[in-house]
């Protein structure tokens, strides 16, 4: 019996070599037929015998390409035409857009072998790639992935390129960025004027650089890195001061990962992490007396480490080096570039010399950042080699643009069961990240062929995500609560399809129904909306943001609040002059620029600052992180703490705990231990919280989001000890927990308002 079937297939299946594959498939099994590229994803009719036709759709459900990933397969019967033999036939563009890009991707094995092969034709050609790996998105102008939609457009293949691409054998079949010496991409080196170095070999030339203490910037996939010898500290210390990054990590990218377990401890469960495809940056404690510079990661326990994603960083750190720093290519705060020009002009005053090429970046995208907590891996940052790989969903949403916080910005977008969540853009305050996040939006809404109609915006009046969703016009808007939209994220982020969960949110600051600023919040609620059951007691903010950067301000105002006049002797008041103290006093007392915060993350800062840590910030979070890391991981003790009735609700006052933690330093306590019963307390308040929630809701499930739970001590204790009392827990994994995951949160909100308003 010779039977025809339409087979319409769905996921990402363009740009992974999915269409080859079908062919290979159909010879293998000797089907008839055809196969392309619609812009909904891959569209094949097939012919053939019973058995055959079974043999055949069964390997194309099963056996896909590594890159590939099918989300919808339907079949549908045809009469059966005759016709003899197989084909790729040209994209189908005459159906509504839906089908999913591919995300960047490292470099596979074969091509690596390649790449270091002296008989290969691509021997040491830095933009080798297949069907299996290279660039996709950030090279991507439209879909479907075709080249001419690719900044590959502007290459021309050489005839034995155009012969790989069109043989249905060879491993470039339809590669839309096949190239090779001759007619691909090429390397340069220039100054930091961006005059040309006449060299034999760039990446040698580079290397000779980095091992003579030189800054390199380098042009990768989806923006500039720059580059300098891990060990050499003088060059990171150089670093440092030219990109006037004081104290924040950099990166470290290393060729193997021995190389990696020569200066940071990984555990069995990381190493699948670290060599996984989209290669993010990895957080692993450092190994003491390491070759490392100690400049990289000063006063901080972990390095952030990833393995070599293209071609080109195989070729820099073979046989050279142990690790180079690998930090985006900006200036502090701005955001990473990735145009020629700009990036010469920007990075001109920072960089020695820049190692570029000449395939243009359509859209910058940054390194991804992951960390192991609690059991699975947690997406700290979620952005190359993750986006735009879709999120799905329980239900089917209205087309929505959600435009995410102020700060980590991010941006979704949904289509029906599918939320498009952007790469890390970065903190909108400053004009050229605002610039990249309006850009952002528009290169996905091109790519997917989205046009929103409703779009979802934070509920803070002055961010820059609000006033741009609020310019938009001729579409609908919903604002939305921040805390409430972390909720939502980790209900998304989990699969929730129950209608309500209790919330734990630990986060910095977020805008209050209420008008204040929020951040330590135990909530009820779902998709559909929120309750307030209960929040950290609130307290002065002296300042308002200059509290963030400068935390002593908030510890002053903890002090002050649980012992009025009578102040402990503590060492940080020997860092404030007697005037100065005197005005944090009446900011504070008055009510002058001290706005009231609920936030944890802000306890966190202030705890810190008590314990001598530090005074100052230099990058957000800096003085809780510092906080967990010098935590001692056998101390079981842990503080009293108060729980009171309000009107609202409950609150956590802070008397008894800040007391306690006070007696202890007055009692020359270590300050590891002070941490480990502070880090004890928090989850303790936790579990407190969610059984006075359960006692009155009898709901079982509990959401933990937003930025404190970064920390990895707080965040796994917390959930043992609900776990342990019988809680279903639910923690982030694919969504930063973060405001990097806001906008996910924000989509679905936004459609549950819009449905109830009918």
């Amino acid at each position: 019996m010779i039977l025809r079937k339409k087979i319409e297939i769905e996921g990402i299946v363009q740009g992974v070599g999915f269409r080859p594959f079908v062919y290979t498939m159909a010879r293998q099994w000797e089907i008839n037929g055809f196969v392309l590229n619609d812009s909904r994803g891959v569209v094949v009719e097939a012919e053939g015998p019973l058995e055959a036709l079974a043999g055949f759709l069964f390997a194309i459900r099963s056996n896909i390409p590594p890159l590939a990933s099918i989300s919808r397969f339907d079949l549908t019967d045809l009469a059966p035409t005759g016709l003899n033999g197989f084909e790729i036939r040209q994209s189908d563009l005459s159906v509504a857009t839906v089908a999913q890009v591919a995300p960047d991707s490292y470099v596979c094995d074969d091509c690596l072998a390649e790449l270091f092969n002296p008989k290969d034709r691509r021997y040491r050609y830095p933009f080798i790639n297949c069907t299996h790996c290279g660039p996709r998105y950030s090279i991507i102008t439209g879909i479907p992935y075709d080249r001419p939609k690719t900044s590959m457009s502007d290459f021309l293949m050489c005839p034995a390129c155009q012969a790989e691409y069109d043989d249905p054998a060879s491993r470039r079949f339809h590669a839309q960025p096949n190239a090779c010496p001759d007619c691909g991409p090429v390397l340069s080196l220039t100054t930091s004027q961006g005059e040309m170095v006449k060299v034999d070999d760039p990446v040698s030339a580079a290397i000779e650089l980095l091992r003579t203490g030189k800054i390199v910037a380098i042009k990768g996939l989806g923006g500039y890195h720059l580059a300098v010898d891990a060990q050499n500290d003088a060059a990171v210390q150089k670093l440092r001061r030219r990109k006037q990054r004081d104290e924040k990590p950099f990166a470290l990218m290393s060729y193997t990962i021995d190389q990696v377990v020569e200066y940071a401890r990984t555990e069995a469960w990381e190493v699948p992490l670290l060599a996984a495809p989209e290669r993010p940056i990895v957080l692993l404690p450092k190994k003491i007396g390491c070759a490392i510079a100690p400049s990289v990661a000063p006063r901080n326990r972990l390095f952030g480490v990833m393995l070599p994603s293209t071609p080109l960083h195989f070729l820099l750190l073979k046989d050279s080096f142990l690790a180079l720093v690998m930090t985006s290519g900006n200036v502090s705060d701005e955001p990473m570039l990735f145009e020629d020009d700009e990036a010469i002009t920007r990075l001109g005053s920072i960089a020695d010399y820049f190692l570029i090429h000449n395939r243009r970046i359509h859209i910058r995208t940054d390194d991804s950042i992951a960390r192991f907590m609690a059991g699975k891996t947690v997406l700290l940052r979620r952005s190359r080699g993750y986006v735009p790989r879709p999120l799905f969903l329980q239900e089917e949403l209205p087309t929505i643009l959600a435009t995410g916080a102020e700060l980590k910005s991010t941006v979704c977008l949904t289509q029906g069961d599918r939320a498009f969540l952007s790469q890390h853009i970065g903190d909108l305050q400053n004009s050229e990240v605002f610039d990249s996040f309006k850009r952002t939006i528009s290169h996905l809404q091109e790519v997917l062929e989205i046009t929103p109609k409703i779009v979802a915006h934070d509920l803070h009046p002055d961010f820059y995500s609000t006033r741009y969703a609020e310019q938009l016009g001729e579409v609908e808007t919903v604002a939305v609560q921040h805390h409430h939209a972390h909720l939502a994220s980790c209900l998304a982020d989990n699969g929730f399809a129950g209608k309500e969960a209790i919330g734990i949110i630990f986060d910095g600051l977020g805008y209050g129904d209420d008008g204040r600023i929020w951040g330590g919040e135990f909530l009820v609620g779902g998709f559909d909306g929120f309750k307030r059951y209960g929040h950290f007691s609130n307290i002065p903010m002296p300042g308002g943001d200059a509290a963030v950067k400068e935390p002593i301000r908030m510890a002053l105002s903890y002090l002050i609040r649980v012992y009025k006049e009578n102040l402990p002797r503590l060492a940080l008041f020997d860092k404030i002059s007697p005037d100065d103290l005197a005005l944090y006093r009446q900011m504070i007392e008055k009510k002058i620029n001290s706005p009231l915060t609920s936030s944890c993350g802000r306890l966190f800062d202030g705890v810190a600052v008590m314990l001598g840590l530090r005074d100052t910030v230099s990058f957000e979070g800096q003085a809780a992180m510092e906080l967990e890391q010098i935590a001692d991981l056998e101390e079981e003790g842990c503080y009293s703490f108060n729980l009171w009735k309000d009107e609202g609700g409950f609150v956590l006052g802070y008397p008894a705990l800040i007391s306690a933690i006070v007696d202890d330093i007055v009692a020359k306590e270590r300050a590891p231990i002070i941490s480990a019963r502070f880090h004890n307390t928090m989850a303790e308040v936790a579990l407190s919280a969610t059984r006075l929630i359960w006692n009155l809701t009898g709901l079982e499930t509990v959401a933990l989001s937003g930025g404190v739970f970064q920390n990895r001590l707080l965040l796994e204790k917390t959930v043992y000890l609900l776990e342990s009392d019988g809680f279903t827990v639910l923690t982030h994994a694919r969504v930063p927990p973060n405001d990097g995951g806001i906008a996910l949160g924000q989509a679905l909100i936004a459609a549950h308002q819009v449905a109830k308003r009918g």
